[in-house]
């Protein structure tokens, strides 16, 4: 038990170590730019009075490490400062931008994960040398495509030339009335309104952002989880099962996939962080009113509070994420941890 509770102890005390380095590398690389945040917010016209008020409004006139430490403590509060692009506060406006990129972060994460164990069970079951190589390559070249390309890749070809998909138009067609917020998720909340055409539509907004986002993940997952069901397909205890009466299949997928989902777990929760790189691109390519798409916003206006906010929100989610999955794997099967770590994942 001991022991236990000191490797517990011990991840969380590095996830605080990242944390506390992300902060600090966020809140360096924003103070090293050129220019001076206060004249970016006001404009090349200001005035030194103003620009003035306006450095002690933001504490840019107090020593680094009080405004690191003033930087932390707003954080921790809730004040993630003032969008003075948009004229808001900083934690309103990111919040208010949420759900549309848990929506699709969340759809395109679970179509991946599925969809990977499908296709890696697919392949370990029948063993056929041309699915297994087809698999292989397809995978490989998915994995070489940046998200950018492909997301206009997809726009172009299936909503600008076929027309099976809507062009960038948001999560909903244009004059679509959303549904009634409860959840925040567009196709949850239509389908609790019971409005099924408003569901499909949001829905068929839905999918290609999603495809663009969650091909990189979907790609990295089935090749990790068809190496251990691989691996795992020559355990002894899959012909047990056999022998009392289980079909091969029935073994693979009550049996095989649970033990070889140790690593996985983790290595999906790193693949989270892709996702959320991805979909600052993703959402701007099809106009998908999320926080990736404002932070592009954000840089473009040098929304200084807003950019600084998102670095730090998404690590410590990012951080969380992994310490979770980590922690997952680590009672599960300690091994899988311990090998996700030396492969550097």
């Amino acid at each position: 038990m001991t022991a236990a509770v000191l490797r517990v102890a011990g991840r969380i005390g590095a996830a605080l170590v990242a944390l506390l380095g992300a902060s600090l590398i966020s809140f360096v690389f924003l103070r090293a730019l050129p220019s001076n945040p206060a004249r970016l917010i006001l404009g090349r016209f200001a005035s030194d009075e103003a620009i003035a008020d306006l450095e002690r409004e933001l504490g840019l006139h107090l020593p680094p490490w009080q405004q690191y430490l003033q930087y932390i403590g707003d954080f921790v509060t809730g004040d993630w400062g003032h969008s003075y692009a948009a004229g808001v506060p900083v934690r309103e406006l990111l919040l208010s931008r949420l759900p549309a990129s848990l929506e699709l972060g969340l759809f395109a994460f679970t179509g991946a994960l599925v969809g990977a164990a499908l296709t890696a069970l697919l392949v370990s079951y029948r063993r056929r040398k041309w699915l297994d190589r087809t698999v292989q390559g397809g995978t490989a070249v998915g994995l070489g495509m940046p998200e950018f390309w492909l997301a206009t890749l997809l726009l172009v070809v299936f909503s600008e030339r076929l027309g099976w998909f809507p062009l960038p138009e948001g999560r909903l067609s244009q004059g679509a009335a959303p549904p009634p917020e409860v959840t925040g998720f567009t196709t949850v909340d239509a389908i609790l309104s019971g409005d099924a055409p408003l569901f499909l539509d949001a829905l068929h907004h839905l999918i290609l952002p999603a495809i663009a986002l969650g091909l990189f993940s979907y790609c990295y997952l089935t090749r990790l989880l068809r190496s251990n069901l691989l691996e795992v397909a020559h355990q002894p205890y899959l012909l047990v099962h056999q022998a009392f009466g289980r079909t091969r299949w029935s073994a693979f997928w009550r049996s095989g996939l649970p033990n070889a989902m140790g690593s996985t777990i983790a290595a999906a929760g790193i693949t989270l962080g892709q996702l959320v790189a991805g979909a600052v691109l993703v959402e701007s390519v099809f106009q998908w009113p999320g926080i990736g798409s404002l932070i592009v916003t954000g840089i473009q206006t040098q929304d200084y509070s807003v950019v600084q906010s998102f670095i730090l929100l998404t690590a410590a989610g990012y951080i969380a994420i992994n310490l979770i999955a980590d922690l997952i794997v680590s009672r599960l099967d300690p091994r899988s941890a311990q090998a996700v770590v030396r492969m550097g994942m």
